[in-house]
């Protein structure tokens, strides 16, 4: 997870560019800041989509085989 003083200043950036507007050097502080958050943010959620199992109303695990692989690969 992002810390919290990087996300106060993507929100920080992100209120002065509708404000007022950013300098190039924040407009590039502002990009860094979002491709590194996306980044931990698709990591996360890869990482709690290799630990779910699919079930159908009848209980039977219809899990797709590649989340099935991902999840083996990881436990070996």
């Amino acid at each position: 997870m992002l810390s919290q003083e990087k996300m106060n200043r993507i929100n920080t950036l992100a209120r002065k560019s509708k404000s007022e507007g950013l300098t190039d050097k924040e407009k590039k502080e502002q990009q860094a800041l979002r491709e590194e958050y996306l980044k931990t943010f698709r990591s996360s959620v890869k990482n709690t989509l290799k630990n779910v199992k699919i079930v159908d109303p009848e209980g039977n695990d219809v899990t797709p085989q590649k989340l099935k692989d991902e999840k083996n690969k990881r436990l070996h």
